[in-house]
């Protein structure tokens, strides 16, 4: 059975190149919300092995370790591992202090250093 990935908060060319670098290196199906509410629904609705959550959410701009955060702060999600897709040290450091894994960044995308990071959630 393939893991389940919920991308939060990327714009679709994000998500396209996001679920594709998934997809290549991993049996993975890939779902897409853009803001709190959605991702709470999808999460409650379903079993997901890994969100990842966008440092800006594309619908609105607004702080994606908000998501982080919201997640963490469930009792029933926050076993999920979360973490955020940033470039900025500062700005993981910030999410991991929040509860989530070590994410990576869309430079980072294609990284061998990235798809180890994953490979510890989607294998």
């Amino acid at each position: 059975m393939p893991k389940r990935v919920l991308d939060v908060g990327n714009c679709s060319v994000d998500h396209q190149a996001i679920q594709a670098m998934l997809r290549q290196n991993f049996a993975v199906e890939v779902a897409q919300t853009h803001g709190p509410d959605d991702t709470l629904e999808q999460l409650r609705g379903g079993h997901f092995d890994l969100v990842l959550v966008n440092r800006k959410l594309d619908q609105d701009y607004s702080d994606g370790l908000d998501i982080v955060r919201l997640l963490k702060s469930d009792p029933q999600l926050a076993v999920i591992p979360v973490m955020l897709v940033t470039n900025y040290a500062e700005h993981q450091a910030a999410a991991v202090a929040a509860g989530a894994e070590i994410g990576f960044g869309k430079t980072s995308l294609h990284a061998v250093e990235t798809r180890q990071t994953l490979a510890k959630f989607l294998n």
